[in-house]
């Protein structure tokens, strides 16, 4: 067979149209292509890392302005936001403390149905079950947060109101169920990935040992995939306290803490509330402008460090599968 031939053979077997041997110039283009390619590509990979900091030296920028004229000890310590008052005075402490209330609140109804659904998903149904099932709740991430926002108003807020006595339906327990609802897809989602990648080993040991399948599944399973599921509450938490449309209209916007503390059916405001209802009646470059550019930087500090936190736990857990 001669030289062509052998060049067509190797055409139709690999599928391709470059020759046996490249000229110089075709080696220097595909070299220099290659590195093209790679500078694109880390470009746009870069393109994210730069957003987020330019965002963070935005907001921090904005917010200087604030300790300029106002204590930070007096921000993070006092409870009062008022700032029509002569003069205003900007205490977020009410603020921070009604965005814990309905994180806490929603991860504590989220959590235990989040984790149960993820082993129900992995372990107990058909592979053709879950195939359509998991799809269906993961959708429930795809629904406007408004539209979550004008249920919790025109449906759950008169519920709560009829069915239990409460003085308003707009309160700490309202967002906090609707912002459980919202954070389920991505617990549910995450757990069960975690879950599903210990494979069949683990689970046939302790089959073998004499376990029953709800030992095996509380016991042995579930804990072994702690750190996957610890990142799926972690970026659930991050789903809740970072959402706005939600708790500005559920909550109540009520700049208090609850008194008893345990009560969370009183009305509270959060501060992506504050930010949201409040930023665009602002006047720029006076107290309150900067202010909320400073409730801006911690809501900014607190997820990010929460996003560090599931990166962590999620590396882990891929470590312990062997994903890593």
């Amino acid at each position: 067979m001669d030289k062509g031939n052998s060049t067509l053979t190797l055409k139709r077997t690999a599928g391709t149209f470059r020759p046996l041997a490249l000229t110089p110039s075709e080696d220097l283009k595909g070299y220099i292509l290659a590195h093209l390619g790679r500078a694109v590509l880390f470009l746009i990979a870069c393109t994210s890392v730069i957003a987020i900091f330019l965002i963070f030296l935005f907001v921090i920028r904005e917010s200087v302005g604030f300790l300029q004229t106002e204590s930070l000890w007096g921000y993070l310590s006092k409870t009062g936001w008022y700032p029509q008052a002569e003069p205003a005075k900007f205490g977020s402490v009410a603020i921070i403390a009604g965005s814990l209330y309905v994180t806490a609140a929603s991860l504590a109804f989220a959590v235990p149905i989040g984790i149960l659904a993820a082993a129900f998903l992995s372990d107990i149904v058909s592979f053709r079950i879950r195939a359509v099932v998991k799809p269906v709740i993961e959708l429930l991430a795809a629904i406007p947060s408004v539209a979550y926002g004008f249920f919790a108003v025109l449906i759950l807020a008169p519920f709560l109101q009829k069915k239990f006595g409460f003085p308003t339906g707009t309160n700490a327990l309202n967002a906090s169920i609707i912002l459980a609802v919202m954070a389920l897809p991505t617990i549910i989602s995450v757990a069960e990935d975690s879950i599903s990648a210990l494979g069949r080993e683990l689970r046939e040991a302790s089959y073998s040992l004499g376990a029953t399948r709800m030992e095996t599944m509380f016991k042995v399973v579930i804990p072994a995939a702690h750190s996957g599921i610890i990142a799926a509450v972690v970026l659930g938490m991050m789903r809740a306290i970072g959402e706005t449309m939600v708790v500005w209209m559920a909550s109540g916007n009520a700049a208090q803490i609850p008194h008893p503390w345990w009560d969370i059916s009183q009305s509270v405001r959060t501060m992506t509330a504050t930010i949201a209802g409040e930023m665009g009646e602002t006047p720029k470059d006076t107290s309150h402008y900067y202010a909320l550019f400073m409730m801006g930087v911690l809501l900014l500090v607190l997820t990010f460090s929460l996003n560090i936190v599931s990166e962590y736990f999620l590396s882990r857990a891929k470590k312990a599968t062997g994903r890593a």
